[in-house]
């Protein structure tokens, strides 16, 4: 066992006097201190933002109007100002064309490169297609596809028109990607008829053409490769080069439209074009200049309460946040070659290509992270000189159980760990293994696409606690009574906005979702949903969601779906699904359920729950554990227990867990109790 807060690394001072916050320190002209320059950033959070704008030089227009108007849950940012992310991505191609932008590996060794020209050069192409198909301003534009170049290329490109982006990843099941795409009406549908996991092919042509179905809104449907393309440049066009092995375009090559002409499908009331199609023009690249809130991507909630909420951001403040975030805490340039192991059906994937924000190199690979071995990732970041790297913290936790000791990492500065939090031997591993390389712990959400808390080179990293609370966040812990504990476990709030929280949910006019999401609990405080304890010199300690969401390998997912899969099955009444991960360990998947009248929980039924749950939401989410209980605790109102169940099974005396007056049930709360 290793004790919370043993030190196991510290910067030395050549660290301290190279990192990028130092530099913006001294820009400021400010001392080198975190501490006091976290507490500036939030009692001033006007002046904060406007130097982090200034420092990077935004491309953009700043207005006249105020850096922050009104208060939480209404606040607007840089009133008067237009930014456009994908200029401040594409910046540098003008002036450094051969720079390398994006690197591409799957599972199978294939490779592909990018350099900035060229990602611009096919940005143009495919936005001038998108533009051909009618795609403008305010625009949705929906993509079913996998961490491939084309998706970062079309996303750019969405952005580049004001058009707003929104992914989810092919592992989706059908029932997942219509819950949220019919939510925003989506003009253009980008779909991949399968993808390779694990060293099998997965067929997703069937669900694809699902999904398209249930979609009224689209004008045209676009049929990208399997893989990565050999479509993306065409042949004898230098854009694109795949290395001797590789599988790219295969599973999609054959069902998609011949290029140059596009099919129409009159069935569904769109046209069927290929990605050869949509990128068949060459024009100058544009940005379209908007406003500093305008939308810029829908990501979703985990729809623990219902339908997924379509979370909206803004281009103004992913790009301020995104630039702090990976340029002072995760200390990107340049020079660094940024990989997280992430799919497009997570914020991840958002926030790994905003490394090209900063100037870096970005990674993106698609497969499984253990395929053919525990070791891929690392080998891959070996092969590659990634300079940061990131992944789920059960990850670490499968390397730390498989005793891997990762070599060739001569380039590897820092190390990033999210999705849930990560146990003090987590930390231990990784600084017995790599002790040159700083650790960094984050923690945040899709609701702001970044994190609260984090790690900075300027502090040292301690065993199981996250360093510092992140510039610009000015994070709480709220003990029952709502009142600030430091050294107690409490509430994660936010007491002051940030700018890349949501402006708005998608179809919520008068933002009373979003207010209900945020700010019921605590008026004008935003409460987040987990549980941290904030140490006495600022570092975190974060326990787990304080809430029933499903979280498997950082892809959260709400019950409410869960129980959409289950409960259609006429043989279960009622049914529980509970997660008990917690610090770092993923944990174990129980679904509880109430039989129906003569039914039995037999073998087939267990056979077919777990493929229902495996086609329809993610292979993620097949249970641990499926057990018979002859009830389903319930409120009086009816509501669901999934919090106290979850809490009794991780050891907390029912009594304590639930107020058992409000129970229409309190007697099968004994059902759940763990085994002694």
């Amino acid at each position: 066992m290793v004790e919370e807060g043993t030190r196991l690394w510290e910067p030395t001072p050549e660290i301290v006097r190279d990192a990028k916050v130092t530099r913006y320190m001294e820009w400021l002209g400010r001392p080198v201190d975190y501490q006091a320059l976290w507490q500036w950033s939030v009692d001033a959070p006007a002046e904060f933002w406007t130097s982090v704008w200034d420092y990077f030089e935004v491309a953009g227009a700043r207005g006249d109007g105020p850096v922050i108007s009104g208060t939480m849950p209404g606040v607007e940012w840089f009133t008067g100002s237009t930014v456009n992310y994908a200029e401040n991505a594409l910046r540098r191609a003008a002036s450094e064309p051969g720079r390398l932008a994006v690197i591409f590996r799957d599972e199978s060794g294939a490779r592909r490169t990018l350099t900035l020209g060229e990602l611009a050069g096919e940005v143009a192409r495919v936005r001038a297609g998108l533009a051909r198909l009618g795609v403008g301003r305010g625009d949705r534009v929906a993509a079913y596809a996998p961490n491939v170049p084309e998706t970062l290329v079309a996303f750019l490109a969405t952005a580049s028109l004001g058009a707003i982006w929104s992914s989810c990843s092919p592992d989706f099941g059908a029932p997942s990607v219509i819950d949220r795409f019919t939510q925003i009406e989506p003009k253009v549908l980008i779909t991949v008829d399968g993808y390779d996991y694990n060293g099998k092919h997965f067929d997703r042509a069937g669900v694809a053409d699902d999904i398209a179905a249930r979609l009224p809104s689209l004008v045209a449907r676009v049929r990208m490769p399997a893989g990565g393309s050999t479509e993306t440049a065409g042949a004898g066009d230098p854009t694109v080069s795949t290395s001797p092995g590789g599988t790219a375009g295969t599973a999609g090559a054959s069902a998609a439209a011949p290029a140059g002409r596009a099919q129409d499908a009159p069935e569904a009331g769109h046209s069927i074009v290929s990605w050869a199609e949509l990128r068949s023009a060459e024009e100058p690249l544009a940005f379209d200049p908007v406003p500093f809130g305008h939308p810029l991507w829908i990501v979703y909630s985990s729809g623990t309460t219902g339908l997924p909420k379509p979370i909206v951001h803004g281009h103004g403040g992913v790009v301020l946040e995104h630039l702090k975030a990976l340029s002072f805490h995760q200390d990107l340039g340049p020079d660094d070659v940024f990989f997280w192991y992430t799919t497009t059906g997570w914020m991840m994937w958002n926030y790994l290509i905003g490394g090209l924000l900063v100037g870096a190199a970005v990674v993106l690979y698609d497969g499984s992270a253990t395929h053919p071995g525990t070791d891929a990732l690392w080998r891959l970041a070996a092969e590659e000189g990634v300079t940061y790297f990131g992944a789920g913290a059960p990850y670490i936790i499968a390397s730390m159980k498989a005793g891997l000791k990762p070599a060739g990492l001569e380039r590897l500065r820092g190390l990033g760990s999210t999705g849930s939090p990560l146990p003090p031997e987590g930390f231990a591993w990784v600084h017995e293994t790599l002790p040159e390389i700083q650790l960094g712990s984050f923690s945040g959400g899709t609701d702001v696409c970044t994190g609260f808390v984090g790690a900075v080179p300027l502090l040292p990293v301690d065993a199981g606690v996250i360093p510092c609370r992140c510039l610009g966040a000015k994070v709480e812990s709220l003990d029952p009574s709502g009142e600030p504990v430091t050294g107690e476990v409490g509430e994660l709030v936010l007491t002051q906005p940030m700018p890349s929280m949501p402006v708005m949910f998608w179809n919520d006019p008068d933002g009373s979702r979003y207010r209900e999401s945020y700010f019921a609990d605590y008026p004008g405080i935003w409460r987040h949903g987990d549980w941290i304890k904030i140490l006495a010199d600022g570092g975190c300690v974060i326990y787990g969601r304080s809430d029933s969401t499903l979280n498997r390998g950082g892809v959260r997912m709400g019950t409410s779906e869960f129980y959409r899969v289950v409960e259609r099955f006429e043989e279960i009444a009622d049914s529980l699904v509970i997660d008990t991960g917690q610090l770092g360990q993923e944990g174990r998947l129980l679904l509880y359920v109430t039989m129906a009248e003569g039914a039995e929980l037999t073998d087939d039924l267990v056979m077919r729950l777990r493929t229902a749950l495996r086609d329809e939401l993610s292979p993620r989410h097949v249970p641990n554990e499926i057990t018979e209980v002859p009830g389903i605790p319930r409120t009086l109102s009816g509501k669901k227990l999934e919090v106290p169940v979850r809490k009794i099974l991780l050891g907390t005396p029912p009594d304590k867990a639930a107020n058992l007056d409000a129970m229409a049930n309190p007697e099968v709360l004994s059902h759940f109790m763990p085994e002694s």
